[in-house]
């Protein structure tokens, strides 16, 4: 498994600020809907029942919100960063401004958490996040994604 058999080029946007949490699920869900088909509000469901169990941001500035929904047929991804973070109860207490979330098949099990690992290490690299927050091109975004784990296995 690797990132870029997850995380569409379409699925990668720059967004100058939400307003809260909740809004940016919103922009999740469109850009899940626009991207991969997937019903926006399901999507914004699925997120927002997800984090009353615990927040998904996971300190950094980085949150990896994720949910298994109906109507998906394979993990995907996709990565928003925030030219204005926002607060996201992360477990550092800091803003956010690199979010990656994943959608994964409701019966997915193994996929969706080898998924979550390989997000996880890939946005644990400060190398990696320092890229990332230094360009604000969709393009070029994708690319530092799906490429930092080819090298990260060299």
């Amino acid at each position: 498994m690797n990132l870029a058999n997850i995380l569409e080029p379409e699925a990668v946007r720059v967004v100058a600020a939400v307003s809260s949490k909740k809004r940016l699920m919103h922009e999740l869900g469109d850009l899940a809907e626009a991207t991969y088909g997937i019903e926006a509000h399901a999507v914004v469901e699925a997120l927002l029942e997800r984090e009353s169990l615990g927040p998904t941001g996971v300190g950094h500035g980085v949150a990896l919100p994720h949910a298994r929904l109906d109507g998906v047929d394979k993990v995907c991804g996709a990565f928003i960063l925030l030219e204005k973070p926002v607060d996201f109860d992360a477990v550092d207490r800091q803003p956010v401004d690199l979010v990656f979330a994943l959608f994964a098949p409701r019966e997915a099990g193994v996929e969706h958490l080898k998924a979550l690992a390989l997000v996880s290490r890939t946005m644990r690299d400060k190398s990696i996040c320092t890229k990332l927050r230094s360009n604000n091109d969709a393009a070029t975004i994708h690319t530092i994604l799906t490429e930092a784990q080819s090298v990260q296995a060299a």
